[in-house]
């Protein structure tokens, strides 16, 4: 039985990933800051860091991620969909979100393939990491459930 969520359980989510985007981002701008300064909004302090609104719009993105993400793993909207058409509808779902935020605010030239070749790659490289982290996760609790439930048949079996 999963347990149930509260709006602190939602607003953790958030700031994780608030957290683990800005990390990248302040990543990305030590190493292509000052390169892409004229280039894109984000970059427009070079290396000095994240222009506040794009900060806010982060969170913004986060928060809309995290939506997404409650919508389409919790079975409290949909409950009858397979796991990996549920995996793929919230891909493009954030795909979507993100590049309605890129064509808003700005965020590189459209118009170019370079910068959306960027965004896919670094996308698929944070969701290829997420992906991993989640499994060893699962399967570091799979595996403490088995040895508690090992632990409480040998209990049994000592009691009968």
């Amino acid at each position: 039985m999963e347990e149930r969520k509260t709006i602190f359980d939602y607003l953790a989510q958030v700031m994780i990933v608030f957290g683990f985007a800005m990390l990248i981002m302040n990543v990305f701008c030590m190493i292509f800051g000052n390169s892409a300064k004229g280039f894109s909004t984000m970059f427009e302090l070079g290396n000095q860091g994240i222009p506040v609104e794009i900060s806010f719009q982060f969170l913004c993105i986060s928060a809309l991620n995290v939506g997404v993400r409650f919508l389409f793993f919790t079975d409290t909207i949909i409950k009858k969909m397979p796991i990996w058409l549920r995996t793929v509808c919230m891909l493009v779902a954030v795909v979507g979100i993100i590049a309605v935020f890129i064509l808003v605010f700005h965020w590189f030239p459209v118009n170019m393939w370079q910068p959306w070749a960027m965004f896919f790659i670094c996308f698929a490289i944070s969701f290829l990491g997420s992906y991993l982290v989640m499994r060893i996760k699962e399967n570091v609790e799979n595996r403490r459930m088995e040895e508690a439930l090992q632990r409480l048949k040998e209990k049994e079996e000592i009691i009968k």
